[in-house]
């Protein structure tokens, strides 16, 4: 009897310290468990039972998923599609692109009067302003004139007649997807004429015909890809977005840049990364679109992507938003272990929220990630979770 006694007290302390064990498991598991039990915890969440989550963490260092959770799910992304162009244009365009304006003149020049035209030939770029504006103006000048015979023509070939984006919601603030911007509004040939007006230029607004091959070039300005992503990731600029969409469109050949050609580029790149392009439905290069469907692993097989080529890993890592620091995540997981840390894109449009990045592990791996959260009826219900999600990766 004392035997057996024995046996069944030994047998209850056991239990005891399984018990006791479990309870600090999650401190004293290793790297990675110890994150995949904080992430289980995470996602006990009753958000998680009237909305769809497409999670996925991976560690680039060794190389490995970590987690995931319907990282296969197709789901709008919202604004990190941002991440999804702007890896397509580094890899296909380069930092160092072009978005160039120009303009030139036909006719000729005689005493103080241009007796022909001003063309200005638009390259979408978003980044055109008064100080690019005033070195037009400067080097119309400098022709000598004072007075045009003619009028300012416009060659908007650069792309196709669409305004919008398919799939945009017409009561957005949605951007113009004019070739020819002044300050990303369509007001261009506007502002040049107030502008050489005020400089004491005087034009007729008569057009003067002239053979093609007459053009002479005044000037141009652009700017690079790389200029482009900063506002375009930091403070997630859809018309940047979209110009660099249709930067890649160029790449495609034909007259006039198409969302078509553009979607093209990236389902090629997509193909690159070993994802299977027809699984996945590209409308724009912004997120705007109500088409748009990707999944967590397509947004973090375009991060490793960057990781795997050091020079697009700088270029886009130094334009992310980082949280509590700068950005659409400036005001975000302050005094936590992922300040200064997440170098992630957000995204938030009606009922998406989004957030896809990197991350430095305690260990000091380096992670990426990205997580979709659809059908979120409060955006700050989605903040929420992302922003634990990422303190969990990050302490």
């Amino acid at each position: 009897m004392k035997k057996k006694l024995l046996i069944f007290l030994t047998f209850c302390f056991s239990l005891s310290l399984t018990a006791q064990t479990d309870v600090t498991m999650e401190g004293s598991l290793p790297w990675p468990r110890s994150l995949q039990a904080r992430i289980d915890t995470i996602l006990m969440t009753p958000l998680l039972e009237t909305t769809q989550l497409g999670l996925m963490v991976y560690d680039l260092t060794a190389d490995s998923t970590l987690y995931t959770y319907g990282h296969r799910q197709r789901l709008r992304p919202a604004s990190t599609m941002k991440v999804v162009t702007a890896v397509t244009a580094l890899a296909r365009l380069g930092g160092d692109y072009q978005l160039k304006t120009s303009v030139y003149y036909t006719g000729t020049v005689s005493g103080r009067t241009l007796r022909g035209n001003l063309h200005v030939v638009g390259g979408m770029d978003p980044m055109f302003d008064r100080t690019d504006m005033i070195a037009f103006v400067n080097k119309i000048r400098h022709l000598g004139i004072d007075s045009i015979r003619g009028s300012i023509l416009v060659d908007l070939s650069f792309k196709d007649d669409d305004r919008l984006g398919e799939g945009w919601c017409w009561d957005d603030d949605n951007p113009v997807l004019t070739p020819l911007l002044y300050g990303g509004k369509d007001c261009f040939v506007e502002q040049l004429t107030r502008e050489l007006q005020r400089d004491g230029v005087v034009i007729t607004d008569t057009p003067f015909r002239a053979p093609q091959s007459t053009h002479r070039l005044v000037a141009s300005r652009s700017h690079s890809v790389s200029e482009v992503l900063v506002r375009m990731m930091k403070e997630s600029d859809n018309l940047y977005a979209e110009s660099l969409f249709y930067q890649l469109a160029r790449t495609s050949g034909g007259r006039s840049a198409t969302a078509k050609a553009a979607a093209s580029q990236v389902r090629q790149m997509i193909q690159e990364i070993g994802l299977q392009p027809g699984d996945y439905r590209i409308a724009d290069g912004s997120g705007l679109s109500l088409y748009n469907y990707v999944s967590a692993e397509l947004e973090v097989g375009m991060l490793r992507y960057t990781w795997q080529h050091a020079d697009l890993f700088r270029q886009l890592n130094t334009v992310l938003p980082v949280a509590g620091v700068d950005g659409t995540l400036k005001n975000r997981m302050k005094g936590t272990a992922a300040e200064r840390n997440v170098h992630a894109k957000t995204g938030s449009v009606s009922g998406i929220s989004s957030l896809a990045g990197f991350c430095t592990a305690p260990n000091g791996h380096e992670l990426c990630f990205a997580i979709i959260n659809q059908g979120v009826s409060r955006m700050s219900d989605g903040r929420n979770l992302q922003d634990r999600l990422c303190i969990a990766m990050c302490k």
